[in-house]
């Protein structure tokens, strides 16, 4: 997909949300619109640390360009799966266990601390644990065979690497299900709500990452911007315990969020002209 045509999606994708946010607004009311809203653009900003990976992880295996779209669908159909039990298992965590909402928020500090101001993490996917089982049980070929995920060589199926990443970017993405999922109940703890912003984050994935192999380099401080969210939306979980009873309104979350994003888009323009003089 070119970046023309990655560009002209992720706006339909984005409009999409756009829509179904004034469908919230006109159905629930001005609060869950506000909520879906905050908890959309926190998915959708969380999801370009996520492609940053695919994009390592496609160079990693060599995935020819033609072959990365198929990868792409099935990992967004694997990613919504994932998303949704995690997101279920959550609810039911915190309405049980309300102390639970207090563990997301020192997660989220800490992820957000290492994103930002942390060193950057080298991703080794040999040493993936569930790629390693995998090739326990199941041989695996060296070489693509067109855009297949399997191939039979003497009655015998064997995976294609083009499976193998696909493995790997459904278990990273568990991983980003870590920072991702508490974050959006730090905003509200309706399943609804939390469900639909992070599916409809998720469905504009594909078209995202076409746009961001393109212009990558340019935006590299978003991902700190990322992190300082991360930390902002743990702050915000943690709040009640120093002062009881009392909660940052989401609509000042929303504030805060959309300043950062875009602070950190500034920055990152100002520092692609230094480094280009």
């Amino acid at each position: 997909m070119s970046p023309k045509k990655a560009l002209k999606w992720v706006i339909f994708w984005i409009s999409v949300a756009l829509v179904f946010n004034a469908g919230v607004y006109y159905f629930l009311g001005q609060q869950k619109a506000i909520e879906f809203l905050t908890g959309y653009i926190i998915e959708e900003s969380l999801s370009v640390d996520n492609l940053f990976v695919f994009l390592v992880l496609f160079k990693y295996f060599k995935i020819p360009l033609e072959y990365q779209r198929r990868v792409l669908n099935w990992g967004i159909v694997g990613v919504i799966i994932l998303r949704g039990i995690f997101i279920f298992l959550g609810a039911a965590l915190i309405s049980n266990f309300g102390f639970v909402l207090y563990i997301f928020g020192a997660i989220l500090i800490y992820s957000g601390y290492q994103m930002a101001f942390g060193k950057e993490k080298e991703i080794h996917p040999e040493q993936n644990k569930v790629l390693r089982l995998f090739k326990r049980f199941y041989k695996v070929t060296t070489n693509y065979h067109g855009d297949h995920f399997f191939v039979k060589r003497d009655g015998v199926k064997y995976a294609t690497p083009l499976f193998v990443c696909l493995i790997v970017i459904e278990s990273t993405d568990l991983v980003f299900a870590i920072d991702s999922i508490p974050a959006i109940f730090a905003i509200t703890t309706d399943p609804f709500i939390v469900f639909s912003s992070n599916i409809l984050a998720v469905l504009g994935l594909r078209s995202m990452y076409f746009l961001l192999s393109a212009i990558a380099d340019k935006f590299e401080f978003v991902k700190k911007g990322v992190g300082i969210i991360l930390c902002y939306v743990g702050v915000k979980m943690l709040v009640p315990i120093a002062f009881p009873g009392y909660h940052i309104p989401v609509f000042i979350s929303l504030i805060v969020i959309i300043s950062v994003l875009v602070l950190s888009v500034i920055i990152s323009i100002i520092l692609n002209k230094q480094k280009a003089k």
